[in-house]
């Protein structure tokens, strides 16, 4: 009644194969989604190249994004450009 034939065997190998190669697949087309970047369509939607990410040149940083440094003093993180003065008396930034 339970007694395992060729297959059985078979058919299960076939199976686990089908489900792995099956995640293996959705997690490249996730990962292909996420590596794309938003707000452009590149030629429909496709890479242009198989095998691996574009050897493009990094596009320029987002302009409404700032650096931030930690005070020395107080430690608060401020802008890099144009800090102000935390109000310690050895706080480095003026103003």
């Amino acid at each position: 009644m339970f007694g395992l034939s060729l297959t059985k065997i078979l058919f299960t190998i076939i199976a686990v194969a089908a489900i792995w190669y099956g995640f293996k697949w959705l997690n490249r087309v996730q990962d292909n989604r996420d590596a794309r970047p938003r707000g452009r369509v590149n030629g429909g939607g496709r890479p242009k190249a198989r095998g691996g990410p574009s050897r493009a040149a990094p596009e320029a940083a987002d302009p409404d994004v700032e650096d931030m440094v930690a005070c020395p003093t107080c430690g608060d993180f401020v802008t890099a450009r144009g800090a102000r003065s935390c109000g310690r008396d050895n706080c480095p930034y003026p103003g």
